[in-house]
């Protein structure tokens, strides 16, 4: 009896021991910073009116990337590019113009000083279409380009229009101010980034095979946001990595036939059993890579209860990943995803198919590789008589950007001064044409310096799609302080 109770009391003084160290980690956890002091030129202003003109103008040419190339409108793209040169001369005066791909745009602001390494800005000149059974649900016509309440109107406004005129607006203010840069500045506006960024690929081909190497590249990805799903505080995310981009083929074959005397496994039934398998066994989440640093960060600045997670991550680290797990956003950042999204078979409803197909989407984590996800495939389906391969253009996640470096401390207090959000580090979903421009440099960012409600955010390949004059008018002076701050 003495044992037992010498053993709860050591017990007991062990929780309260733990209790301690957890309630003074806590105390005294400041959390991830990801700024740092960093000298920036002086803010330069730029008319956000006149710069709302003109986005409205660009959103009126109807550049649609469409995944049947043939039914693009090129006109709309050359239109584009007439009116370009047409709104901002002095930027034209200042910069050589190429085209490559077709109707992808490369600027060259040369530098005074060449042996420095040049900064990469990127925008992209494509949109996705509308939804026809969605034109009932829009406020303004999505291709009036529309001024009303402060706002800006249409497809292209947000993703990516605004961010291409704000580049554009910065470099003709900079240009008409006699700015004359000691580091070389390029522009890459892609003209499909929707549909594979084909141009982007032809424009780092081309700088690559001048051994442009640059200092960084900065394209959309990330944002601002005015209340983040986990703390509820405002937060600037910048994108340092993108998932990869995969999708595997599952392909069962079977006896064919009429479906009134089907064999004892079919092929269909083979493909089910395979989907579901893959399906069933998702990737471990894990708290490491730039998803984790979000989600730590984003802890950090929350309530009391999420705070002595993130101080404590040695001990509830399993917790926060099994929590994460329950919401698709953040699963989506700290694992490679699932997603079996297509599935042929039969063409008659009475008739066994002697192939079926499935396919699943994966969106690879950093972590992850083209080899070790086929691999895990492989061993999920185990001894099922199906043959696994990725469809062409199969791609696993880019390089992390440093965030130990000048270009990550200026583009962070960049962001921080025009959104007036804290920083952090993030890991992108999707896929941006920046990623083509790894194979110059490992310092890919991405992110658009605007500063946008939940509700605006929905709107991003949506309905009622906009931006305000005042984010035009962030984005603009975040670029103009930008080229100055890194190439003057």
């Amino acid at each position: 009896m003495r044992a037992l109770r010498s053993g709860l009391l050591l017990v007991a003084g062990l929780m309260l021991l733990l209790a301690a160290v957890v309630a003074v980690r806590t105390v005294t956890y400041k959390g991830p910073s990801w700024e740092r002091p960093v000298a920036l030129a002086d803010a330069i202003p730029v008319d956000g009116q006149a710069a709302a003109r003109r986005l409205a103008e660009a959103i009126r040419f109807q550049t649609v990337s469409n995944q049947d190339e043939a039914a693009d409108r090129r006109d709309q793209w050359d239109a584009l590019h007439a009116w370009m040169a047409a709104s901002y001369p002095k930027a034209h005066a200042a910069m050589a113009r190429e085209t490559v791909a077709g109707r992808t745009l490369v600027y060259t602001w040369r530098g005074s000083e060449p042996s420095l390494p040049p900064i990469v800005l990127m925008a992209h000149q494509d949109v996705v279409p509308v939804v026809p059974e969605t034109l009932g649900q829009w406020t303004r016509p999505p291709f009036s380009g529309e001024i009303a309440d402060g706002v800006v109107w249409g497809r292209g406004a947000l993703d990516d229009k605004g961010s291409l005129v704000a580049l554009m607006e910065a470099a003709e203010t900079l240009a008409g101010r006699g700015f004359a840069p000691k580091r070389t500045v390029i522009f890459v506006f892609g003209h499909d980034e929707e549909v594979g960024g084909t141009g982007a690929k032809a424009a780092a081909a081309l700088l690559a095979t001048r051994g442009v190497k640059p200092l960084f590249v900065l394209d959309e990805g990330g944002l601002a946001l005015t209340k983040d799903p986990v703390s509820g505080r405002p937060m600037a995310m910048i994108g340092v990595a993108e998932k990869g981009y995969a999708t595997l083929e599952v392909i069962a074959r079977g006896q064919g036939g009429h479906s009134s005397m089907p064999p004892e496994q079919t092929a269909v039934h083979v493909l089910a059993k395979a989907v579901d398998r893959i399906a069933s066994r998702p990737f471990p989440m894990k708290m490491d890579g730039p998803g984790a640093d979000t989600l730590r960060t984003l802890l950090a600045n929350g309530s009391g209860l999420q705070r002595t997670l993130a101080a404590n991550e040695w001990l509830f680290g399993g917790l926060i990943a099994a929590q994460a797990g329950r919401d698709p956003g953040a699963a989506s950042i700290l694992r490679t995803s699932t997603a079996p999204t297509m599935l042929s078979g039969s063409p008659k409803e009475n008739v066994l198919p002697d192939r079926a197909v499935a396919l699943i989407n994966f969106r690879i984590h950093p972590r992850d590789s083209l080899e070790s996800v086929m691999a895990k495939a492989r061993r999920d389906v185990g001894d099922l008589p199906v043959e696994l391969r990725w469809k062409p253009g199969a791609a696993g996640a880019s390089p992390t950007a440093p965030t130990d470096t000048r270009s990550w401390r200026m583009l962070a207090a960049l962001a921080r001064e025009a959104t007036g959000a804290p920083p952090m580090p993030g890991l992108l979903s999707g896929a941006t044409d920046g990623r083509a421009m790894a194979r110059l440099t490992p310092s890919v960012y991405r992110f658009l310096p605007v500063l946008v409600t939940p509700e605006e955010l929905e709107s991003f390949h949506g309905v009622n799609e906009r931006l305000s004059i005042q984010n035009l008018d962030r984005a603009a002076e975040f670029y103009a302080r930008l080229i100055a701050t890194a190439a003057g």
